[in-house]
């Protein structure tokens, strides 16, 4: 099972809220679809490390806020240590071409964006009015996963 951390970027635009979408661009997925930032946690590291690395290889943006992480607690016995946290939402494969688990967080971020990233290409802003318009009536550009998560978040603005 593949676990992973994916990142809804939010910011203020004009005149509303916008989130960064960009396209995968791997060999067997090239320019399919619109998905949001994140991939694989490798063994043993931090779902918030592995978030920030995701998105900075991706868009080069650096995760300035994280909603939640203020309560993220790291407890640490003998020779183990684990993470709690809250994050804005879990999914779960339930049937598909993959077996994965993931974590969505609401987060912020600084930095330039650059159009190119690790495996992805086109990052860009869009409106949260003009993603709903996509996600009902063009849901096919989404990935299968990130289609699930955005629609939770739309379900969930607040």
């Amino acid at each position: 099972m593949h676990v992973n951390a994916r990142a809804i970027i939010e910011r203020d635009g004009l005149p509303s809220r916008e989130v960064l979408v960009q396209t995968r661009n791997k060999p067997f997925e090239g320019g399919r679809w619109l998905e949001l930032p994140g991939g694989r946690v490798e063994e043993f590291e931090s779902l918030y490390d592995a978030l920030k690395r995701e998105v900075i290889e991706e868009t080069g943006l650096v995760l300035r806020h994280v909603v939640g992480e203020q309560n993220r607690l790291l407890t640490s016995v003998r020779d183990a240590r684990v993470e709690c946290m809250v994050p804005f939402a879990v999914y779960q494969t339930l049937l598909g071409p993959v077996d994965s688990l993931g974590f969505y967080f609401r987060c912020q971020a600084d930095g330039e964006l650059k159009l190119l990233g690790d495996d992805t290409l086109g990052a860009h802003w869009i409106s949260v009015e003009e993603l709903a318009e996509l996600t009902k009536h063009q849901p096919e550009l989404f990935s299968w996963i990130d289609l699930a998560g955005i629609n939770f978040y739309l379900a969930n603005l607040g």
